[in-house]
């Protein structure tokens, strides 16, 4: 790597390539201060754990810890290439206040413990809930940052041998439209593009997906194509100006919450112009006529005005998806964590499906995943859905799992959907729930509603385990803390959003009295003395590749069929992507090929939902709509959002992230250079917004809505008139001690509102109605990374419509709020 600065130039040194070309390799790496290779003992191979690409590194390891890190250049994910949380990341699993012994609550405060104590008082409260209350009062809330190892055990724990359907991850946060999504229209989940797509596409379509921060190396796949010959044409849907946007050959801006308005014009366009694969609809889909006839009342010129974005910009975006050769589509957050998610990621797919681009190079859609290791928890069973992608619905499916784990079918709950977790707060509010064992998440920062959540967590009644690396605002609250070793310092397996399977190998010992996630599991299960249908017990394995194995026998014919995997094989060389048969020894680059999908009725995974109501369909009416296992093509109507602006908050307000940061930044605040360059919260607003009120750059202003109140730095920026974003990453375990923040602070969640997506049960973090009022002129710019765009861009700032016929279709867009 060249010695340039990784934090000002986050996506590094440009290696252009053209159509068809391998992406070149390109080596990054970082050794502590004063280190050369030289001084390293060994290097330990693994993958990043602090975003969601997947990037392939080694660690290299000194004295016992970990010094340094170097991008593997064998590795098909990022021919080497690191970003800057895989460079300085790092340095947190040396943090002296890292948990190091169990805690236990006396009195009223948390002490150090013993393990046997402290499991002891977690098994005990769990056997003592089974005997008076049943299953159902207890609950798991787990994270997209474990192994696939520890997820399936988890899963076979709580389904399996408590009997809950109790069990979600905070993936429900990042990742769960995109689940939802993939099951409406291929009818299960798995990711029908590649990266290898980005190599070959004429046309990539990022739709709220601000990739540039949150897959820095796969941007810098992008920026490499649009450096090299016969560039393509990429087309950004995002109400910021982010550096996506700034690339981009059209960028669309709309207001929030109008994301299916968008997509249906977009659709009417291609769909009106013949811009249609007939021949690959008519063999291998069901449900274009009604699509078809929904997108014709939304022409254009009504999208203009209901999303505010030029009619011209529309009509140039569906031009050139429309007449693309190889068509990328990927989406995040932008989409999911927006009312009506599921409806608005399900019309990307209908994109691609409609102009036939699907499983060959260039030709692929990325619901994109927002952690390391979300793709797993959804594989597992560790977000509440069945292993394996197994339907909840299909009785045959319930049994072949029960034989998998030798348990009575009745067993493994199935009488209704899997609890998502605002509805497990619904319970924990209603007493119902009375354990909950929270791993590798911080949900008192990461959840909506702050005051509701901190109020719910410290119930007398709640039961709260957390098993963390660090004492969270959460561990904070709870009544045992278990002390979890982390990346680095326990071996395991996991997978990126475009199915590749990494090994993550122990390089060090985790500090202290410390276990990994998997033993700690294990001596649960043990404790609680699970056992299968014969006596034996439950979990019968004891190590990591132990349940590897016992994983690949569940998953084996499923469509995310691990059979054909080993440790060795992921051993040395790159990762590989699923599904590995003995068919396809060594990998699957592109599902649904020549319009093969997992759609059959008795195979798929789900029967899809009604993307308004959220209400399941039965097998009869799937068996119904798509006997044959086609990909189903679903229309939506466009729906306001749910909170509106108004006089007294009349802005709309938008959470997300920073390059620098992940999620709330209990690691990579402990990385000096990432810390360094994202210090504290800011807020964004537009030059005019900010010029209209007489406000400069580093003015402290005060965020509200009518759940809170967040004091931030104002940062002058591109995003759209009329909104305002905030970073969500920023809690409070730093602050002084015995600061309490009462639904005031700087965490973005005090303001977000408990509501969500009635298809993937995601809740709503962008459509929040609020006001921002000045409490003091800045004494400088805020303090935040430069990568989003900190110039004033009054220019671009779209042009304000107006007359009778655009105060009319605004009310529609508002719901009559003014």
């Amino acid at each position: 790597m060249g010695r340039i600065d990784r934090i000002a130039e986050p996506w590094g040194t440009r290696t252009p390539y053209g159509p068809g070309e391998t992406w070149p390799t390109r080596v990054d790496s970082y050794l502590a201060d004063g280190l050369t290779e030289d001084d390293v003992d060994r290097w330990v191979q693994t993958a990043s754990i602090l975003h969601s690409n997947g990037d392939a590194y080694d660690m290299a390891v000194k004295d016992g810890q970990i010094v340094g890190v170097r991008g593997r250049a064998v590795d098909r994910v990022n021919h080497g290439r690191l970003g800057p949380k895989d460079l300085y990341g790092w340095q947190a699993n040396n943090s002296p206040d890292r948990l190091t012994r169990p805690l236990i609550r006396r009195d009223g405060e948390l002490v150090e413990t013993d393990w046997d104590t402290a499991m002891d008082a977690v098994a005990g409260r769990v056997k003592e809930l089974l005997d008076e209350r049943g299953p159902s009062s207890i609950a798991f809330y787990t994270t997209g940052q474990l192994f696939l190892e520890e997820y399936y055990t988890l899963g076979l724990i709580a389904h399996g041998g408590i009997g809950t359907n109790h069990v979600d991850g905070n993936t429900r946060l990042c990742t769960a439209t995109a689940a939802a999504a993939l099951k409406e229209t291929f009818a299960s989940d798995g990711q029908p593009g590649s990266y290898t797509d980005v190599d070959h596409a004429d046309v990539i379509v990022l739709y709220g997906h601000n990739m540039a921060e949150t897959q820095t190396v796969l941007w810098s796949r992008v920026l490499d194509r649009l450096a090299g010959p016969n560039p393509p044409q990429v087309i950004c849907v995002d109400p910021r100006e982010t550096p996506v946007a700034r690339a981009a050959t059209v960028h669309l801006a709309p207001r929030p919450g109008t994301n299916v308005m968008l997509m249906n014009a977009l659709l009417h366009e291609i769909i009106g112009n013949g811009w249609v694969d007939r021949g690959y609809v008519d063999a291998h889909t069901v449900g274009f006529d009604e699509l078809a006839k929904r997108v014709q009342d939304y022409p254009p010129e009504v999208a203009a005005e209901v999303c505010d974005v030029p009619v011209e910009q529309i009509r140039e975006a569906a031009r050139i998806i429309g007449q693309a050769q190889r068509l990328l589509s990927t989406v995040l957050q932008g989409f999911y964590q927006s009312h009506q998610a599921t409806a608005a990621a399900v019309q990307v797919n209908n994109i691609n499906v409609v102009r036939g681009m699907l499983g060959k190079p260039g030709c692929g859609i990325l619901q994109m995943n927002g952690q390391p290791t979300a793709q797993n928890t959804r594989e597992a069973g560790a977000d509440g859905d069945l292993p394996a992608f197994r339907n909840w619905s299909n009785d045959s499916h319930i049994q072949d799992l029960a034989r998998v784990w030798n348990v009575d079918p009745m067993d493994i709950p199935h009488y209704s959907p899997p609890t998502h977790i605002m509805q497990q707060l619904r319970y924990i509010e209603e007493g119902s729930i009375r354990f909950f064992y929270v791993t590798a998440t911080n949900p008192a920062v990461s959840l909506p509603e702050l005051t509701r959540i901190r109020s719910l967590l410290s119930q007398e009644r709640l039961f709260l385990v957390v098993q963390d690396l660090f004492l969270t605002e959460t561990a904070q609250l709870a009544d045992v803390v278990l002390p979890a070793a982390t990346w680095g310092e326990k071996t395991g397996t996991f997978t990126n959003v475009d199915r590749t399977v990494h090994l993550s190998e122990k390089a060090v010992d985790p500090p202290g009295e410390a276990r990994p996630d998997l033993d700690i599991l294990i001596d649960f299960a043990h404790r609680l003395d699970l056992r299968d249908k014969d006596g034996a017990p439950l979990v019968k394995w004891s190590d990591p590749e132990g349940a590897f194995e016992g994983w690949k026998e569940c998953s084996k014919g499923r469509p995310c069929d691990y059979s054909g995997l080993s440790y060795d094989k992921l051993r040395g060389g790159s990762g590989i992507q699923w599904p590995v048969t003995d068919e396809h020894p060594d990998g699957t680059e592109h599902i649904y090929v020549d319009g093969q999908f997992w759609a059959q009725p008795d195979y798929c995974e789900s029967y899809g939902r009604d993307l308004v109501t959220g209400a399941p369909l039965d097998e009869t009416e799937y068996r119904a709509l798509n006997p044959t296992g086609r990909a189903v093509l679903k229309a939506a109507e466009y729906l306001p959002p749910h909170e509106l602006i108004g006089v007294d908050f009349p802005f709309q307000l938008i959470t997300g992230r920073t390059l620098y940061h992940f999620h709330t930044r209990t690691k990579t605040a402990r990385a000096p250079q990432l810390q360094a360059a994202a210090p504290e919260v800011w807020v964004e607003m537009s030059a005019s917004d900010a010029a209209d009120r007489g406000w400069s750059e580093g003015d402290l202003l005060a965020v509200t809505t009518p759940r809170g109140r967040v004091e931030a730095k104002l940062r002058i920026s591109g995003i759209r008139p009329g909104v305002l974003f905030l970073p969500f990453h920023y809690g409070y375990w730093d602050e002084p001690a015995g600061h309490e923040p009462d639904g005031h602070g700087r965490a973005a969640n005090e303001l977000t509102l408990t509501d969500w997506d009635p298809c993937s049960k995601q809740p709503i973090f962008k459509t929040a109605a609020a006001n921002a009022t000045r409490l003091a002129p800045g004494d400088g710019p805020a303090a935040a990374p430069t990568t989003t765009g900190s110039r004033p861009v009054a220019g671009d700032v779209p042009p304000t419509r107006g007359g009778a016929a655009a105060e009319a279709v605004e009310e529609l867009a508002t719901g009559g709020a003014r």
